[in-house]
């Protein structure tokens, strides 16, 4: 019995550091994202990092972006995103709000510019590494099937007028 016990020791061990070693992914993920997203969505205001129009289809597409001001809340919701990151403050909100730019990012890199795919495939695995440090505040949304709550007996209406 006692040779049991302390064979689990090892084991223990190897759960600390890599329990550790996770924080560190996640930490160190969440404050990149939230560099990158915080200078590029500035950058979409101040226009301090000189970026050439891409060539080809992609400088259409970012044309017509650009003309159609498609592009202001998207630097608005990079620029959010990342300083909520930053602060470590409401990430779930943060990494929702980026997730679909991160999505766009990576598609507009296969489809248009594929120069630009190996940083686009970096802030996708930042992002990944932050969304693991957070998964449990994800979890209700991998449920398959759910079932609706019961209302409360003296629960009213949310939106119940006031009388």
């Amino acid at each position: 019995m006692l040779r049991q016990e302390t064979s689990s020791f090892p084991s223990q061990g190897l759960r600390v550091h890599a329990l550790l070693t996770m924080k560190i992914i996640t930490f160190s993920s969440r404050l990149l994202l939230g560099l990158i997203f915080t200078v590029f969505g500035l950058n979409g205001f101040l226009h301090f990092i000189p970026m050439p129009p891409p060539a080809g289809l992609a400088g259409q597409f970012m044309g017509a972006l650009f003309v159609s001001h498609y592009l202001a809340p998207i630097f608005a919701l990079q620029l959010v995103g990342g300083v909520l990151l930053l602060v470590n403050r409401y990430v779930p909100i943060a990494l929702t709000l980026l997730g679909p730019i991160v999505v766009n990012i990576v598609l507009f890199h296969i489809l248009m510019a594929p120069a630009g795919l190996p940083l686009a495939l970096v802030v996708s695995a930042l992002w990944l590494g932050a969304f693991f440090g957070v998964w449990s505040a994800f979890a209700g949304v991998f449920q398959q099937r759910v079932e609706p709550a019961p209302a409360a007996p003296n629960a009213q209406p949310i939106f119940a007028k006031a009388a």
